[in-house]
């Protein structure tokens, strides 16, 4: 199998925002209680927190991560989560039906945060509060000082505001599951208020308005006009949600349902032309993709065992165990956001510890890395700079999904200083190698610098506590780049690779 594909300097897409690489924390199941946060635990610094998850959470590089919701923050009172730890109080977490005891709020989150290099996203409740209770909230984290809300946060040991710059505005609104669930007009009236009152506040803050929770939904794509046409002129991202699953044991067209992404973004970036046409605006909304990954191995049984359990306190919940098929599959994902970096500008994986998560752990014991972490890994850390358009040509084939997709998947990134490009490539074929060449124009002196594969016969392995290793990147072999500059070389069937190349000049 042969598949061909060219890179031109000078044909870019646009700027890769490294929000794009986020992640997301929920107080869900084991993400927040023994996932980053365990007193007690031999590797908990002073703080309570995981210094093992801390090092796993830094070598990704995380740019951003959205807390504290997810469904959780439809019914959240974030003052629960402030204060002495000893007079906050428990709560039913009507979201997933458990008792949220309020040892971690948004001040420690804070505190993680910095220790974890990251930026905070916060999400507000607009389900069952609204405009008062957002702006409280707002003026409690970044307000330096003087004022009621400000001052309570300086009397919690928080001197200096939190200084957060992208707020969510509410949680999956359309989906009838959610507390507070509003129509279209509804809640686009009410987040139109909300980012115009935080914007009041500081004109620099970025809001996010919930868009479809996944491209499913009845109301989709219709949401999106109706919401935006309320909310255009005050807020700067719309969210999307979908995750993925290979219920039908298909791995082929597992593999195409990275289109069914390409597709939803291409359908939204369309209702935001629109509206901004409509409104005859001058300015941009973009994609906040803050919700998506893999999930479906135990999804039916854990929605049968939150419906019968009697308010457990962080009980081990969607711990998705990841395989090789779920890493070359979610790297594919990555290349969707890279090759429409133009419309999203930042996505959160969903989420970042225990739950649906690339981070595992074990209660009183260690933390592992997931098959899914390392193409999240690589993309984050050199996939930043400028995203080249991928003109590629090969074999292909038909599936539920899509017809005509193609076995090569390739997203190509060139660094700001000009002297790296970043490809990451996946060869879908069960079967059969891949004898690749990429024509890479407008570069000179190119060598290898770098070439990490993940593959295997075995699609469904996957790591362990007691195998921590089984599925990890090895180092790559057989490609090289010829003397008119191409990269050419075998990409095994059922592969990932990560390729650093460096340039000499233009």
């Amino acid at each position: 199998m042969r598949a061909k594909a060219t890179l031109n300097r000078e044909f870019t897409i646009s700027t890769v925002d490294k929000r794009v690489y986020g992640s997301f924390l929920e107080h869900m199941g084991r993400a927040v209680y023994t996932g980053i946060y365990e007193p007690g635990h031999a590797k908990a610094d002073k703080d309570g927190f995981r210094t093992d998850v801390l090092d796993m959470v830094r070598d990704l590089d995380m740019p951003i991560v959205r807390y504290p919701g997810g469904n959780f923050v439809s019914a959240y009172h974030w003052e629960d989560g402030i204060g002495p730890r000893d007079q906050r109080p428990t709560r039913l977490d009507l979201a997933w039906r458990t008792r949220e005891t309020n040892q971690v709020g948004i001040n420690e989150f804070a505190d993680w945060s910095k220790l974890a290099n990251t930026e905070m996203m916060l999400a507000m409740n607009l389900g069952s509060r609204g405009l008062n209770d957002a702006r409280n909230f707002l003026e409690y984290c970044n307000h330096p000082g003087g004022t009621y809300w400000s001052d309570l946060r300086a009397k919690h040991g928080y001197k200096n505001p939190h200084n957060v710059r992208i707020w969510c505005l509410g949680n999956e609104m359309d989906g009838p599951w959610q507390v507070g669930h509003k129509s279209a007009a509804e809640y686009g009236h009410l987040a139109n208020e909300v980012s115009k009152a935080f914007k009041y506040f500081d004109k620099t803050l970025e809001t996010v308005v919930c868009g479809s929770s996944n491209d499913k939904m009845k109301s989709y794509p219709e949401w999106e006009a109706t919401v935006l046409d309320a909310s255009y002129d005050s807020v700067d991202y719309i969210s999307l949600h979908k995750y993925f699953g290979n219920e039908e044991n298909d791995t082929l067209n597992y593999y195409a349902k990275a289109i069914e992404l390409d597709r939803y973004i291409v359908t939204i970036g369309g209702v935001i032309d629109y509206i901004k046409a409509k409104k005859r605006s001058k300015r941009d909304v973009k994609i906040c993709f803050d919700e998506w990954n893999v999930w479906y191995h135990d999804r039916k049984e854990d929605g049968e065992r939150i419906a019968s359990w009697d308010w457990p306190e962080a009980p081990p919940l969607l711990e998705e165990l990841y395989n090789l098929e779920d890493a070359i599959f979610v790297a594919s994902l990555i290349n969707v956001f890279i090759r429409r970096s133009d419309r999203v500008k930042i996505a959160c994986m969903a989420q970042l510890v225990n739950v649906i998560a690339p981070i595992l752990t074990k209660a009183g014991g260690p933390a592992w890395r997931q098959s899914i972490y390392y193409p999240l890994q690589f993309a984050s850390k050199y996939g930043r700079g400028t995203a080249l358009t991928v003109s590629s040509s090969g074999p292909t084939y038909d599936c539920e999904v899509a017809q005509d997709v193609p076995y090569l998947d390739l997203s190509a990134v060139l660094h700001d200083d000009g002297k790296t490009i970043a490809l990451f490539a996946i060869n879908r074929s069960l079967d059969e190698a891949m004898d690749l060449s990429v024509d890479l124009q407008g570069f000179k002196g190119l060598k290898i610098v770098q070439h990490h594969v993940m593959t295997g016969e075995d699609l469904k392995a996957r790591n362990a506590v007691e195998n921590q290793e089984r599925i990890v990147p090895r180092p790559g072999t057989g490609l090289s780049i010829t003397d008119e500059g191409a990269l050419i070389g075998a990409l095994p069937a059922k592969s990932y690779h990560f390729i650093l190349l460096s340039v000499a000049s233009a």
